[in-house]
């Protein structure tokens, strides 16, 4: 189960990351594709970032045993890639608990 903290951490990347794609300003209707970017577009972009960074500490990793990287930027790197999955991961355990309770719901 995801903490609450998590959860509201990962809710607030997605959200400013909606912002710099809508150019600052979040729309009042996501679901709506008003401003041609949707929920699932959202979620392809944090999952290519996240890829993206992992790739990006798998290069620095490569770079420092080959003496061409600093052991900080490496850190760095790992860093940032932890954060973009855990941030992935904890969207994906919300929108999988709201999909369990909404098939819970009565008809």
């Amino acid at each position: 189960m995801v903490a609450p903290f998590a959860a509201a951490k990962a809710y607030a990347a997605i959200q400013a990351q909606a912002a710099s794609l809508t150019g600052g300003t979040a729309p009042t209707n996501m679901a709506a594709g008003a401003d041609g970017h949707s929920f699932g577009d959202i979620l392809k972009t944090a999952m290519t970032d996240a890829v993206q960074n992992s790739r990006m500490a798998e290069k620095q990793m490569v770079a420092n045993v080959q003496g061409k990287a600093d052991l900080v930027d490496v850190a760095t790197a790992i860093s940032s890639a932890q954060a973009s999955l855990q941030t992935v991961l904890a969207v994906r355990d919300q929108v999988i608990a709201a999909y369990q309770q909404v098939m819970a719901m009565p008809i």
